[in-house]
């Protein structure tokens, strides 16, 4: 079916995923982010996944304009001393929907990066967490979601679920 505007598919996966994200999150804030140590296992969780999940997804394919943030992770985590990680076994399922599902986790977690800046000490290297949406951005990137995802909820939620479960199991390593 055909997502409409009271039902989008960014509605479907904020519904459809909200357990997986509060998971994800509840993991992530075990990470003592006040403490240099802690904020670099912090980077080097982000590091078994965010890179793989850039290159799979592809989202410079899906949007114009797209700015990864593979590189600033991996020059934040090189300036603290720490090193980049194996990356996790993860497989992206098939299709494009997916694909936006998957973008949809990696995309929004730059909003939480925003929020988990500012725990960050002064002087340690911020340009991961830094990493923001420009002016517009995100709601361009959600209505592109809606207009590309169609009628193929089912798979835009099984990408986003396998990010989120990508995550949390970069997170418990």
């Amino acid at each position: 079916m055909q997502a409409t505007q009271d039902n989008s598919a960014i509605a479907h996966l904020r519904a459809a995923t909200r357990s997986d994200h509060e998971q994800v999150d509840g993991a992530y804030g075990h990470f003592a982010l006040a403490t240099a140590e802690g904020y670099r296992d912090f980077l080097t969780a982000h590091a078994r996944i965010l890179p793989l999940a850039e290159r799979l997804i592809d989202p410079a394919a899906l949007v114009a304009g797209w700015q990864g943030r593979t590189e600033a992770l991996r020059a934040d985590l090189a300036a603290m001393d720490g090193e980049t990680p194996p990356e996790l076994d993860f497989a992206l399922p098939p299709g494009e929907a997916a694909r936006w599902g998957a973008l949809y986790v990696i995309e929004g977690s730059r909003l939480g990066g925003a929020v988990l800046a500012k725990l960050v000490p002064e002087g340690l290297p911020a340009a991961y967490l830094g990493a923001r949406h420009g002016p517009g951005a995100w709601r361009d990137l959600l209505a592109r979601l809606d207009a590309a995802v169609g009628d193929d909820l089912a798979a835009a939620e099984q990408g986003a679920k396998a990010m989120f479960g990508a995550y949390l199991e970069a997170a418990r390593r």
